[in-house]
C-alpha cells in the first residue's frame, strides 16, 4: 500500500513540474523582447505537503474499493421516489407440510384409479307398480408405463365387476371383466411417433355367468372363455399417450375353455366332445382353440368439452386359415361427465361380434346338432353415477 502511494505522489510531482514549465514558457513568449523572467525555484518538500493535504476519498484493499465519503443529494426531483428497502417477516408462515426432498428422476409413470357406480330405484305406494332395485359396479385400472429414449413399455390391468339386486329376485351379475395388456416398443429416433412393437393381451372374467333365471347351468366361467393375443407389428403412439394405434400382421389368438362341461359342448369355437349312442363322452372336448391372423387395436382419449371426456377402445381380428375376412369386433365407447375430483357420471356402450360364439344352438343327448346356431351382435349399455379416486 505504501509503495502504491509513493508512486502516485511521484506522478503528481512530475505532472505539477510539467505544468509550471509550460506556464513559464507561455509567459516568456508573451513578454516583449529584452525582458527575461527569473527562474522559478521549486521546493519539493512543499509539493509533498500539498499532495498530502489532498483529501483521499477511497481506500484500496486488494481488489475491493470501499467508499469513505458519500455525497448527499441536495436537490431531489419530484419525479424521483427514494425509498429505503425494508425487510419484514410478518407475512411469513411456518411450513405446515414437510418440504419435498429431491428425488432421482424415474422413467416410470403410474396410474392408479378406483371407482364404484351406483344405481337405485325405490317405490312406496306407487300406483304404476315397479320393483325396488339397487345396482353397483366396481372398477379399477392400474398402469405401469416405462419410457426412456428409444424404448417404451406400457402395461395396464383393468378390472370390472357389477351386481344387481331386485325385489323378489336373487342377486344377479351385470358386468364381469379382467383385462391385461403389455406392449413393448422400440423407435428409431425420438422425433417420430412410430414404434416397432410386440403385444400380449389377456381377456377373461371372474366368476360363472348364467342365462337368468337359470342358475344351475353356467354359460361362462373363469377362463371360459379366456382370450390371449400374442404378436408383433408396429404402433403409433402420441407423446401424451392419448392415442394408440397398433397394427400386427402376425398375431396368434388363443381361445381357452377350461370348464370341461362348456368345452364338451363346443362353446366359443373349441372342438366339441365325441359322444357314444347313449350320450357318454368318448373323447372330451378341446380346451384350447388356436388361430393365426391379423390384429388391429386402437385406443383414444380426448376431452370433448370442459369436464366431458370420451374414451374409445377398438379391437379387430381376422384369421388367415379359417374364413379370412370374417372380422371379430370388440368395441367400447364411454363418455364421462366429471362433476368434481371424486364424483363422475359415465355413459358406456360395448359391442362384440365373434363368429365362434353361436346363439340358439340345440344339441340332443347323443351330441348331434339338431338346430345350428348363428352368430349375433352382442350389445351392452351402461349408465351410472359414482365415485372415482386416483392416486
Amino acid at each position: 500500500m505504501i509503495r502504491v502511494w509513493r508512486s502516485a505522489r511521484t506522478a503528481l510531482t512530475v505532472l505539477f513540474l510539467f505544468c509550471l514549465n509550460f506556464l513559464s514558457a507561455q509567459k516568456n513568449d508573451s513578454l516583449p523582447p529584452g525582458r527575461e523572467v527569473d527562474t522559478v525555484a521549486i521546493d519539493t518538500a512543499a509539493i509533498d505537503r500539498m499532495v498530502e493535504a489532498i483529501v483521499v476519498d477511497t481506500v484500496v484493499v486488494d481488489t475491493v474499493v470501499i467508499r469513505r465519503i458519500q455525497n448527499k443529494m441536495e436537490v431531489v426531483p419530484r419525479s424521483v421516489n427514494l425509498t429505503n428497502p425494508v425487510i419484514s417477516f410478518r407475512q411469513t408462515k411456518a411450513l405446515t407440510e414437510e418440504p419435498n426432498r429431491f428425488r432421482i428422476p424415474s422413467f416410470w409413470t403410474n396410474v392408479n384409479r378406483l371407482g364404484i357406480n351406483f344405481n337405485e330405484v325405490a317405490f312406496v305406494n306407487w300406483n304404476a307398480g315397479g320393483n325396488n332395485s339397487i345396482a353397483a359396479l366396481g372398477n379399477a385400472r392400474f398402469e405401469r408405463n416405462y419410457k426412456f429414449r428409444y424404448t417404451r413399455w406400457d402395461n395396464y390391468m383393468e378390472l370390472r365387476y357389477g351386481l344387481n339386486l331386485q325385489e323378489g329376485q336373487k342377486l344377479r351379475k351385470t358386468d364381469d371383466a379382467i383385462r391385461l395388456s403389455s406392449t413393448l416398443g422400440f423407435q428409431r429416433d425420438t422425433i417420430s411417433n412410430w414404434y416397432y412393437s410386440a403385444k400380449a393381451n389377456l381377456n377373461t372374467q371372474f366368476s360363472n355367468g348364467y342365462k337368468y333365471p337359470d342358475r344351475e347351468t353356467p354359460v361362462s366361467a373363469f377362463m371360459a372363455p379366456g382370450y390371449t393375443f400374442l404378436g408383433a407389428g408396429t404402433s403409433y403412439i402420441t407423446k401424451d399417450q392419448k392415442f394408440n394405434l397398433y397394427i400386427s400382421p402376425i398375431t396368434q389368438k388363443s381361445t381357452f375353455v377350461l370348464n370341461q362341461e362348456l368345452a364338451n359342448k363346443g362353446r366359443f369355437g373349441v372342438q366339441r366332445a365325441i359322444l357314444d349312442a347313449e350320450g357318454n363322452v368318448v373323447k372330451p372336448g378341446n380346451n384350447v382353440f388356436l388361430e393365426f391372423g391379423f390384429l388391429v387395436t386402437n385406443s383414444w382419449e380426448t376431452e370433448v368439452y370442459k369436464n366431458v371426456a370420451l374414451e374409445h377402445r377398438l379391437s379387430l381380428y381376422t384369421d388367415y386359415l379359417q374364413d379370412f375376412g370374417n372380422i371379430d369386433v370388440d368395441w367400447e365407447l364411454n363418455i364421462g361427465f366429471k362433476v368434481n375430483d371424486f364424483i363422475l357420471t359415465k355413459i358406456g356402450s360395448h359391442i362384440i361380434f365373434d363368429d365362434n360364439v353361436l346363439f340358439g344352438e340345440e344339441i340332443n343327448e347323443q351330441g348331434i346338432v339338431v338346430k345350428p346356431g348363428e352368430s349375433r351382435i352382442q350389445f351392452k349399455q351402461q349408465l351410472g353415477v359414482g365415485i372415482s379416486y386416483a392416486f
